[in-house]
Parts: structure tokens; sequence; C-alpha cells
């Protein structure tokens, strides 16, 4: 039917679930602290870590789980990372505000991997502390070894970012080549040459210490074709007398945000009937994620996260492995083992998945102008404290009423819009009509869960001076619920100050 609601209920597992069963507990604590807040469950993002490990024990596979921090810039996360096994977990940091801050959660240099773009005094830090430099491109390998030489510093070990990878046509049909899409880090494969000629030359100031790849995108194939070249680069790189260890596959394992399949695949369904006007809009002022109507045919590609995913995380990287390569035609695990080489992998929104949720008080709720049956929920938060929509996420929200007050307007899934606190037109919290399964009344909550991944603190500002959310890191222990802030949270005591 037209008028069902279309949910995209989310994907929500213990103990994030045991968390949002508690609303006396978020509504005390957005009461205290106010409205946006972010919550956190650092003892989530260890499990997360053991789980991508386990997928290392099953392949029988040496090397490190490295997290990715850009996806979220909070202490505590980090800070249950530096207490797991040395050998086993590190963090990839992207700038000299990542690095300073890994170092000062109690990760050590030889746990971090340096990589994005970097500036002199990054790399000088990097090296300084022993980290793994991930280098984009040879004019970065120059700069760290003159930094090395002049500094006196140890040699650097580094990795090398390769980039468009290609398959001849012998193994993609007869007279076709497969290339990775372009990308504006890492060096392409063809120019690989230069770059071992000047890793020989700076032998006396850079180790190398591997090869890498990140690939944007979702395909299992252009993924594991990737892998495949850079085992044969190693031992391109052995002949030469380089002595590379491991290959960095990067980041890109995905996460499930939406339970149901069926509820994604009608959402986004219903998205292009409305587009062709086979259904009233879906969104606010007709807006289509990217597809528009060309003459009754739906043109454009959709910007959106494929909000539901069976394989994802620790799942994908399993998949993976196991699945043959393109050319030599075993699963990349096998050949892995087979030269000798430690995998490396980046997760960043994979390792903190549902390690959290952003809670929004509701402010006012009214009817639209055009259409009484869909109503305007202003919250106490704009656009950046939850930036789900900026990062093509699309998933409801949960309703947590305050305890013992009676639901307004009647039983039933109600359509809403749900809008910010800043004075724009623009400051939709989600573009799309969003159900829930009642109207919601000022002083509740909504949860966006699972934010925890770039959604949480990645475009927040201070705006109209706003106020931008606080984070909490809230753990169990004793049959109780314990909070603090995020800055005060250390695995070794629980958030109490008492020794665990």
């Amino acid at each position: 039917m037209e008028d069902a609601p279309l949910y995209l209920r989310p994907r929500v597992d213990p103990p994030l679930a045991s968390l949002l069963r508690d609303a006396p507990f978020l509504h005390a604590l957005c009461d205290a602290l106010g409205s946006p807040l972010n919550v956190l469950l650092p003892e989530v993002v260890a499990q997360n870590a053991e789980r991508f490990r386990s997928v290392y024990r099953r392949h029988h596979l040496s090397g490190r789980v490295y997290f990715a921090h850009k996806a979220n810039r909070s202490s505590s996360p980090v800070r249950r990372l530096a207490a797991c096994d040395p050998a086993a977990v590190g963090i990839d940091v992207a700038s000299l505000g990542e690095l300073r801050h890994a170092l000062s959660c109690g990760f050590t240099g030889d746990r971090v991997m340096a990589t994005g773009p970097k500036d002199r005094e990054f790399l000088w830090l990097a090296a300084r502390v022993g980290a793994t430099v991930n280098l984009d491109s040879p004019g970065e390998l120059e700069q760290l070894a003159r930094l090395v030489r002049t500094h006196g510093l140890d040699r650097a070990p580094v990795l090398v970012r390769l980039s468009e990878f290609e398959a001849d046509g012998g193994h993609t049909g007869a007279g076709t080549r497969m290339l990775s899409r372009r990308s504006r880090f890492g060096t392409p494969v063809a120019a690989a040459g230069a770059l071992w000629e000047a890793l020989e030359r700076h032998r006396d100031a850079v180790e190398l210490a591997g090869l890498a790849y990140h690939l944007d995108t979702t395909g299992l194939e252009e993924k594991a074709r990737a892998l495949e070249r850079c085992v044969l680069l190693m031992d391109e790189c052995r002949a030469r007398g380089l002595g590379p260890r491991g290959i960095d596959i990067g980041g890109g394992f995905g996460v499930g945000y939406v339970a149901d399949a069926g509820e994604w695949e009608r959402w986004t369904t219903a998205l292009s009937e409305a587009v062709l006007g086979l259904r009233p809009p879906l969104t606010w002022r007709g807006h289509g994620y990217g597809l528009r109507n060309e003459g009754g045919t739906v043109r454009g590609t959709a910007a959106l996260y494929p909000a539901h995913r069976p394989v994802a995380g620790p799942g994908y990287l399993d998949a993976l492995l196991s699945r043959p390569s393109p050319v030599l035609g075993r699963p990349p695990a096998t050949l892995l083992l087979e030269h000798l080489n430690d995998l490396y992998v980046e997760p960043g929104r994979a390792l903190v998945d549902q390690c959290g949720l952003t809670l929004a008080r509701v402010l006012d709720v009214r009817p639209t102008g055009d259409d009484p049956a869909r109503h305007l929920v202003r919250l106490g938060m704009n656009a950046g404290d939850a930036g789900l929509e900026e990062h093509g996420v699309l998933v409801d929200p949960v309703l947590l009423p305050r305890a013992g007050e009676a639901a307004p307007g009647g039983d039933g899934p109600v359509g809403v819009h749900l809008v910010g606190n800043l004075c724009l037109e623009a400051d939709l919290i989600t573009r799309r009509l969003v159900h829930l399964p009642r109207l919601p009344r000022t002083g509740d909550l909504l949860a966006f869960v699972n934010t925890a991944g770039y959604a949480m603190d990645f475009h927040a500002h201070r705006a109209q001076r706003q106020p931008v959310a606080r984070t909490v890191a809230v753990t169990e222990a004793d049959g109780g619920r314990h909070w603090c802030p995020d800055e005060d949270y250390w695995p070794l005591t629980d958030p109490q100050g008492v020794p665990s």
C-alpha cells in the first residue's frame, strides 16, 4: 500500500539493545548533560577487534588490526584498544593531532600506522616515535628520508600504498583490461618500478615493511585482485633485497545499519516510484538522493550507503580471504600463508559498529502546513551532530518516551520530518519522511543508533553558538550501569574511580 509506513528500523545488537531498554538512565543523562549527547560503549570496540582477530585465527594468519582513528575522535574507544594485545591491535592515524592523541591514550609508536596526507611535523613525530609510515607517493618518501637524515633518527619503517591495479586481458576476457578506479592516494602500480628504485636509494633512512592499498569500493573481486597483485609485488621487492613483511588492505569492511532487508528494498523501490511521481514524495521538497526523473525514466545514482548489508565487518574480511583469487586461483588467505606475508587491516566504521548512539531531545512538534498527517519534529541538535545522512546512511531513530507519560495523538505509526535547531532551512536531520511508532511529544528522546562511526562528531560544529554534543562512556559492572565523561574514561578503572 502506498500509505503503509516505510520503516528503516535499525539493527541493534547487545549490549546496545540493553542500553536502549534503559530509557530512564538515558533520560537522566540527557537531563544532566544536555541535548545532543553522544553515548559510547568502549567495551564493544574491544569485542569488535576480537571478532576481526578471530578471522585471522580461522585462516592461520598473523598481523595487526589497526583502528582507523578518523572514524571517531573520542578518547574512550582509543584507550580501550590501547589496552588490547599489543601484537594484535594498533591504530591508524591520519593527522598530527590524531597521532598525538593516540600516544596520549597509551599506544606506543610501534603500534601506530601513519596514513593520509602528511606535513613535515606529522612525518617527523611519526619517525621519532617509530611509527610505520604508510607512504602515498615518492615525494613523501623523499621528504621522510630527508627528515630522518637531518635529525639523526632511526630508520623509519614504511609501507608504500599502491593504486590503479589492473588485470590483463588473458584473465578478464579477450581484448579487455580491468583497472581499479582512480584514487588521489597511492602510487599507480604501473609506476612502481621507480618507487622500488627510490626505496633502494634511501635504504639508510627507511625500511620497507610492506605494501598497502585502500580501494573505495565494496566489490570483493576488485579487492581480491589488488591483494593478489600485492602478493606478487612483495616477491619482486624481496628479489631486490628490500625484505617487506606484510600487506595492508585498508578498510571498507562495512556495517549493516538496517535490520530488515525487506524494509531496505521496499524503501529504495518506493524512492524510485516517488521520483517518477507514481507515489507521494518520500522526502522534504522531493529530494531524490541523486535520482531524477528524465522523461519518465529514473536517471542518476542514489548517493546512499547500502544500509542493509548481510555480510559486513569481520564477515566481509572472511569472505575476501576465502574467495579464489582471479589469476592464481587460490584464496588470498592461502596466498598470504604460502608467501609468508602478514596481513594488516584498517577498519574504522566496522570497529566501532554498535559502539554508541546519539541522543536528542524533542523540542517542538507541529503539523506541516501542506499535509496534516505529516509533522515537523524539531530536535535539540543540528545536522552536524548526527551526520548519518551526510554519509548516505538512512536509518530510523528509536523513540524513547519519558516514563509514565501517555502516548499523545492516539496509536499507530506517524510520518515526521526531523529538523534541527539552526535558523537555516537546510538544517534537516533527515531529508526523508521518517515513520515512528507514534507521534513524539516535547521532552521525549530520539536515539540515533550506531553513530560512533563517522556520524557522531565528523561534522560537529558550533554554528549559531549552539552546543556541540558532549560525549560520555558507559560501562556495566556489579549489576549496574555507570558513566563518566569520555575524557575521564580509562580501561583500568571503572567510571567511579574504583580499581578494576
